[in-house]
């Protein structure tokens, strides 16, 4: 059974590389304009911003496929955008106003796309691990060849319901890509201080299901990881694990000020490691797009952020009437 660190990167055209740099530095733009909002009191409850993990979610969905699923936990707004899902709507959202995906009603944390195929967004830590099985278990039964990116963090790794999906998950060779977005610190707490393996994939060996440590900082090795994830899942082999050591710049969430690491270390991974700054630097020294057209690229990100703002401040807030649609009783 193969476990093992990734090094290999797929080859891809300027286009494509083009193409992520843009998704990249969109995510970026909009969870830098969603921290401000939120400072000004304009998103309210909880909001966790996906800025430093850009190339994990952008690398997966090079990889994906239309029709194949996604689901994960609450650090959630780059998976969105990566999806398709249109800025505005998303905005909207986090503003709480009738305009968003779930009509003002859930917020950073629980917003969906069914046209998508983007199943949330989940509040509670693992919560969306199991769900992402029975999203999978959904696809084998009517045999529609589809995938399902499981996501979630180191954190959610220690969670006794991650290993009871596996277990099912393996048993039934469940077409299930299960994604470990290992930004180091869950909620504040190191992975060293919390995992009893250097590496979270490996745990998957005990169920006899295959998986690999990937450079999240890297958009390149995620996608070709993300290419071997979904050709072993797709060829009826069962589930695949993917840990992609990422970085988050920010807290936990808004209300985090990070305490437990130093200022310097994450001064140095945004100058050496950003996955922004990696594309930027191959786009530039393969002649592929100049200073002007990324500076282009980066006035056209901030435009279409802005115009989210606009559209979610000119929406409505839900009427009182809304309270009472969308549930079971």
């Amino acid at each position: 059974m193969a476990v093992r660190k990734s090094t290999s990167k797929p080859n891809i055209s300027a286009n494509e590389l083009l193409n992520y740099y843009k998704d990249m530095l969109m995510i970026r733009r909009f969870e830098e304009k969603a921290g401000q909002l939120y400072g000004m009191g304009l998103i309210g409850g909880f909001c966790h911003l996906y800025i430093g993990q850009e190339a994990v979610v952008v690398g997966l969905e090079a990889a994906a496929e239309e029709g194949d699923k996604r689901i994960t936990s609450y650090r959630d707004h780059g998976h969105m955008l990566a999806a398709g899902m249109n800025p505005d709507g998303v905005m909207a959202e986090l503003t709480g106003r009738v305009g968003g995906y779930s009509k003002g009603k859930g917020g950073s944390m629980h917003m969906f796309s069914k046209e998508k195929h983007f199943y949330g967004g989940h509040g509670i830590v693992a919560a969306q691990v199991p769900l992402g099985a029975g999203l999978a278990f959904a696809d084998k039964y009517q045999e529609n060849g589809r995938v399902t990116f499981t996501y979630f963090g180191d954190g959610a790794a220690n969670q006794g319901q991650v290993y009871e999906t596996f277990n099912m998950a393996a048993l039934w060779e469940l077409p299930v890509i299960f994604v470990i977005e290992n930004n180091q610190y869950a909620m504040g707490t190191s992975q060293q201080r919390s995992t009893s393996s250097p590496d979270i994939y490996t745990r998957g060996a005990a169920f006899g299901i295959p998986g690999e440590a990937v450079d999240g900082m890297d958009v390149l090795a995620v996608k070709g990881a993300g290419d071997r994830a979904v050709k072993h899942c797709r060829s009826g082999k069962g589930p695949y694990i993917l840990e992609v050591k990422t970085y988050r710049y920010r807290g936990h969430s808004m209300s985090d000020p990070a305490k437990y690491r130093t200022r310097e270390e994450v001064q140095k991974m945004r100058e050496e490691r950003d996955a922004i700054e990696h594309v930027r630097s191959l786009l530039l020294t393969g002649k592929h797009a100049s200073e002007d057209d990324l500076k282009a690229i980066d006035k056209e990100a901030k435009a279409i952020v802005n115009a989210s703002v606009d559209f979610a401040k000119e929406s409505p807030e839900p009427d009182l009437d809304e309270l009472w649609t969308d549930i079971y009783a």
